[in-house]
């Protein structure tokens, strides 16, 4: 196997480990055992743990930017932000399961006060962002920030409570909910013409 998709596993492994047994609980010789590669060899490829984080978050971020852009194709903006909040549905089980990927890691750096917190963090600023654009392209020019944190908060409590709960009628009737919100706000859309 050639040293990029060596590293590839490495990075594919250590995120999977990383967002179902936490960053801190998860070793090197956790994540070389599970893609069945010596401790030397993995050496070869990361020195730190904390460089194994960094390429973690590089490669969420990377997918994170993937998602969005792939979901920017979609017609309308209340259909992107639909996209958004039923990835809750799409991602159910391993919420269930494990909670949020991206509220998990942050979390857990946050209590290490760990150096990578911030660039952790640069995930929710992705969706933060991303979801203000779409509340613009509906008219909300003064408010589009307070309703992309509303979404993206209530979206984190949904997936922490759903993990508490292990109850998945709980995640799709909030979930409901707030598509039924997101209805309900009004479409301040500029009209052609």
């Amino acid at each position: 196997m050639s040293r990029s998709a060596t590293r590839e596993r490495i990075e594919e492994k250590a995120d999977a480990l990383f967002y179902e047994a936490g960053f801190e609980a998860t070793s090197f010789a956790d994540i070389a055992s599970a893609i069945g590669i010596s401790r030397g060899n993995f050496y070869h490829h990361f020195k730190s743990k904390d460089e194994i984080l960094e390429a973690v978050i590089t490669r969420r971020l990377s997918a994170t930017q993937a998602m969005l852009e792939a979901w920017d194709t979609d017609a309308a903006p209340k259909d992107r932000i639909l996209s958004f909040i039923r990835i809750l549905i799409t991602n159910r089980t391993k919420i269930m399961a494990f909670g949020c990927p991206v509220g998990t890691l942050t979390t857990e750096l946050a209590k290490l006060d760990h150096i990578a917190e911030a660039r952790a963090a640069q995930i929710f600023t992705l969706f933060r962002d991303w979801l203000a654009d779409q509340f613009r392209a509906l008219g909300h020019r003064d408010d589009a920030d307070a309703l992309a944190l509303h979404v993206l908060a209530r979206s984190q409590g949904i997936a922490v409570m759903a993990s508490a709960l292990k109850d998945e009628a709980f995640l799709r009737a909030e979930v409901a909910a707030l598509e039924a919100w997101l209805d309900q706000l009004p479409d301040h859309t500029p009209t052609k013409g």
